[in-house]
């Protein structure tokens, strides 16, 4: 079964999520080294709310399309595809006059909250980087592994490269290596629709009943996605809102980093499961879905074994490969240790497999209703464990420790 797993999309995914992952570390642990602990702070609550926001933008239509364009017919092919345009469009610009207003009313406040960055910023990057992620959508369900790895190379590999500048030469502000960000998202835009990949020429083709069934599938997805966001985002959000600040937001986010390595193949294997369970469920082979469950399931949960208790063991080592030397000790303002954390999650790792799979089994039977309410017990559980573990406990370990009670 393992072999069988091993072989097709399930490799090239793999490889390609490989490749933009080491990439994504090292400009991380490039940054991490580069700049102080309070600016790097101010980084990472900039993706995150980035993260977070663009589950939104895309949660509505994505999961829907994958699943609806996986056995589609050529007609209803380009009005799905012009309705995951047209919708997050739509989506797009509601978000940046929301994130406009807030600047402009709470202009002071936020300032002072460490999200500067984000309501500054993001507004412009929800619409340049929307083309290349719509393309990321359609050709995950036409299963175009290759060309999937063609838009995240060329928006991954050009940051990285601004980083290595950064780093090595020319030592940039935030707002510099933001602008950048948003001149390399816009350029890999440019390439997807110059090669027509992200459908922004179906546009027009939207129809009322593909829009509908879009947004009625997408009215659960959206909250799932939302919610397994929050899933790893509440934990930065809310210690940023505590006493302890942006020193324990960049803290926090190292065994995060590590975390999202550990599920590379994880987000590999799902992106192949995910379009193959849909189709045969569309096609009513219940048979078939059972068995692509059972063995993505068992091989991953066998293969996240390994990998954890690798991560426990060489906990150490790792937190010194992706930040540095000073991350190793405690640190004397806090006083967590960053290496103890990522222990906490190897442990939570263990239970990934199976929750992944079971959402993502759940929207391809054409049940995200069910898939949502399980998230929304977790974001709640994990919610109140953060809460308490941060306000009265007032232990960074403890906010891991709840990831795995959720869980």
């Amino acid at each position: 079964m393992l072999k069988k797993i091993a072989r097709e999309d399930n490799f090239l995914s793999l490889t390609g999520n490989l490749v933009i992952a080491i990439l994504g570390i090292s400009g991380f642990a490039l940054l991490a080294r580069s700049l102080s602990l309070d600016v790097f702070g101010e980084w990472v609550l900039f993706v995150t709310g980035g993260s977070f926001v663009e589950m939104f933008r895309f949660g509505i239509t994505n999961t829907g399309l994958i699943r609806f364009l996986s056995g589609a017919d050529a007609g209803s092919r380009t009005k799905l595809i012009g309705s995951n345009a047209l919708i997050g469009l739509g989506a797009t610009v509601l978000i940046a006059i929301i994130l406009v207003f807030c600047y402009t009313m709470f202009n002071e406040v936020i300032i002072n909250s460490g999200y500067n960055l984000f309501f500054k910023w993001y507004p412009i990057l929800a619409f340049v980087n929307l083309p290349w992620n719509n393309a990321l959508v359609v050709l995950q369900a036409d299963r175009k592994y290759d060309k999937i790895l063609i838009i995240k190379s060329i928006n991954s590999g050009l940051f990285f490269l601004v980083v290595l500048v950064h780093f090595f030469f020319i030592e940039m502000e935030l707002n510099e290596l933001v602008i950048a960000l948003l001149i390399i998202n816009a350029i890999t835009s440019l390439v997807s629709i110059t090669l027509g990949w992200d459908g922004t020429k179906y546009i027009t083709q939207a129809s009322f009943d593909t829009n509908k069934t879009l947004l009625n599938f997408g009215k659960y997805t959206t909250f799932t996605l939302i919610g397994s966001n929050l899933l790893r985002s509440a934990d930065t959000v809310i210690i940023s809102l505590s006493p302890m600040g942006s020193a324990a937001v960049a803290l926090y986010s190292i065994p995060l980093k590590l975390t999202e390595l550990q599920q590379i193949p994880l987000r590999s294997f799902v992106a192949t499961a995910f379009p193959k369970m849909s189709k045969a469920s569309v096609q009513g082979n219940v048979k078939e879905v059972k068995a692509l469950f059972y063995s993505y399931s068992g091989a991953l949960t066998y293969l996240f074994v390994i990998m954890s208790l690798f991560t426990f063991v060489f906990a150490d080592f790792l937190v010194f490969m992706l930040s540095g030397e000073q991350y190793l000790k405690v640190d004397p303002v806090t006083g967590f240790n960053v290496a103890d954390i990522v222990r906490v999650f190897s442990v939570y790792g263990l239970l990934l497999p199976i929750d992944r799979m079971t959402g993502i089994g759940l929207d391809s039977i054409n049940k995200p209703n069910i898939n949502a309410i399980k998230v929304f017990i977790m974001v709640a559980a994990n919610v109140i464990g953060d809460f308490i573990a941060i306000f009265i406990f007032e232990s960074l370990m403890l906010v891991a420790v709840a990831s795995i009670v959720f869980t």
